[in-house]
C-alpha cells in the first residue's frame, strides 16, 4: 500500500488505478471548480489536491514507511511529518510542487 491508500483508503487507491490520468486544468474548467478541488478521477473532491499529491508520491517511489501525512488548505499542500520523515521531506516538497493546482508547500512537525 502506498501513500494514497495509507492516507485516504483503498477505495481511493482503486479509483486511481481505474481512472485515466486527469488533465486538472481541463477538468477544473469543465466542472467549474478550483484546480485544488479536482479529484483523482477529475470530479469535485474537497481533498483532491492532497490525494493527487499522495498519488504523485507513490508514482515517484517515495517510501511510505515514514511518518508523513498530506493535507491541503486551499491550494497549499500541508506536509505533517515525524522526525523519521526528515530524510524524504525535501523530495516530498519538490514532488508536491509539481502537482497541478499546488501553489505552495508548507511542512509542519507533527506534535
Amino acid at each position: 500500500m502506498g501513500f494514497l491508500g495509507k492516507l485516504f483508503g483503498r477505495k481511493e487507491e482503486e479509483k486511481a488505478k481505474s481512472s485515466p490520468k486527469v488533465n486538472v486544468k481541463q477538468a477544473a474548467t469543465t466542472a467549474k471548480i478550483d484546480d485544488a478541488k479536482v479529484g483523482i478521477d477529475g470530479q469535485f473532491d474537497e481533498s483532491g489536491l492532497a490525494k493527487r499529491v499522495a498519488l504523485a508520491f507513490d508514482e515517484a517511489g517515495l517510501s511510505d514507511n515514514v511518518g508523513l501525512w498530506v493535507a491541503q488548505t486551499g491550494s497549499t499542500v500541508v506536509l505533517k511529518y515525524n522526525p523519521d520523515a526528515q530524510g524524504v521531506l525535501e523530495q516530498a516538497k519538490k514532488i508536491a510542487m509539481t502537482v497541478d493546482g499546488a501553489t505552495n508547500v508548507t511542512a509542519q512537525p507533527n506534535s
